[in-house]
């Protein structure tokens, strides 16, 4: 395409931009179809809420000593926590349409070559976060439950609360799932020009300190949890490099000839 016609093509774009309050009627349609997605799922999973909660509490249950078992301490636990764990369970599970409504309202105002990056970035991050939520549940929460009672004292009556049981299931499995999400964020920082990959591979120091940092203040107060939260994050953040060197090639190449431009003034000043 020339110069011409791509400018031509951009203005056109440009043109299909509405007002501000157009966009906020959008907003609000998108808000509502979202919500709506996420309350029919829930409405589906409702029958079925023991079930899901049966689930969700697997993990403990099949690490539990025997004869431990885990209690409802409120009066109402026992029937709300349940219909809690269903609900937090129907809002994950509609997270494609959640984001599938946030690209619906974003899309109109991407070219057409953002739009390329755009819809694989949005399905890559639908799949890194259930990745995330199911590392959590299926390796995580058996380590970290596992660690926890057999370092219990023997003398110590093990019955977890079932309402405190979902508040940590809820902070680990967000936790882990958006931490899954580092190399669409690393890769989205690049792509923007924030932030160069020179930059990048020099604070990686900071970002393993960091990552242990995130791990301290979202899992619970043990070195063994933090440290299953914060080794993925690193490791991801680097993989988050390598997927920008491979699909920002352009990127690369502009960073090799300003980092050759500036060796050169510097020998030519010397």
């Amino acid at each position: 395409m020339a110069d011409g016609d791509k400018i031509h093509h951009e203005e056109k774009e440009e043109l299909a931009e509405g007002t501000l309050i157009s966009h906020l009627i959008e907003l609000r349609q998108r808000l509502v179809k979202a919500i709506a997605g996420v309350f029919a799922i829930f409405l589906c999973l409702l029958p079925f809420q023991r079930r899901v909660f049966e689930v969700v509490a697997k993990p403990i249950a099949e690490t539990l000593p025997e004869g431990a078992s885990l209690i409802a301490t409120g009066t109402m636990s026992a029937f709300f926590t349940p219909m809690k764990t269903t609900f937090y369970a129907a809002l994950f599970a509609a997270m494609p349409i959640v984001l599938y409504q946030a690209w619906r309202f974003v899309a109109p105002g991407l070219y057409l070559r953002e739009k390329r990056f755009a819809v694989p970035l949005v399905v890559s991050s639908i799949v890194l976060f259930y990745v995330g939520i199911a590392f959590a549940y299926f390796v995580v929460f058996k380590l970290v439950f596992g660690f926890i009672f057999d370092y219990a004292p023997e003398n110590v009556l093990l019955a977890p609360d079932i309402n405190d049981y979902l508040s940590f299931v809820l902070r680990m499995t967000l936790a882990f799932g958006l931490a899954f999400e580092v190399p669409i964020a690393t890769f989205m920082l690049v792509w923007s020009g924030l932030v160069s990959l020179a930059t990048l591979g020099r604070i990686r120091p900071y970002v393993f300190l960091g990552a242990f940092v995130v791990g301290m203040f979202m899992t619970p107060p043990d070195m063994f949890s933090q440290t299953l939260l914060a080794i993925p994050i690193y490791v991801l953040y680097e993989s988050g490099i390598i997927l920008a060197r491979i699909l920002l090639p352009e990127r690369v190449a502009a960073e090799k000839e300003a980092k050759t431009a500036e060796k050169e003034a510097k020998t030519d000043d010397g």
